[in-house]
């Protein structure tokens, strides 16, 4: 059971991970290019009415981006992508590294996402901060139950 829930933790990390990375990409494609235009060609693609207040911000953030901004977006992109693959990795392994990585990493989060939910209720909110919770819980027990040294 051990191996099966953390190996399920693994792959909710490790999918976080990817696209987190294919973002970071798509970031590093817009180097060089109209980021205006691909943001008025998304708008128009989703069928978006560019006057309502999200696509509008969405907008407005694309005007601001030169190429040396994306390329930091980007580079932070992969880099907390890396952090997350990495912790998938160690997780599928059953590493006790990764095991306390992974309450610590989510366990930061929680607050954050319980101001963000005191600001005003959103269904995708609510279930990112009770699928932390879940995982934050899970992998403490895991820990708790199997008392080893660290790492």
């Amino acid at each position: 059971m051990r191996n099966r829930g953390l190996r399920m933790v693994a792959a909710v990390e490790g999918t976080k991970g990817m696209l987190v990375l294919i973002v970071g990409a798509g970031l590093f494609s817009l180097i060089h290019r109209d980021v205006q235009a691909a943001a008025e060609h998304v708008v128009r693609a989703l069928h978006l009415n560019p006057a309502s207040r999200t696509p509008r911000v969405f907008l407005e953030l694309a005007e601001s981006f030169d190429s040396s901004r994306l390329q930091l977006l980007a580079l932070g992109a992969s880099a907390y992508a890396m952090l997350h693959l990495v912790q998938a990795w160690g997780l599928w392994l059953g590493k006790r590294w990764a095991e306390w990585f992974t309450v610590v990493a989510l366990g930061i989060y929680i607050p954050v996402e319980l101001y963000e939910l005191s600001k005003g209720f959103g269904w995708v909110k609510l279930g990112l901060l009770v699928l932390n919770l879940v995982i934050v819980a899970y992998v403490a027990r895991v820990l708790l139950r199997t008392k080893r040294d660290f790492p």
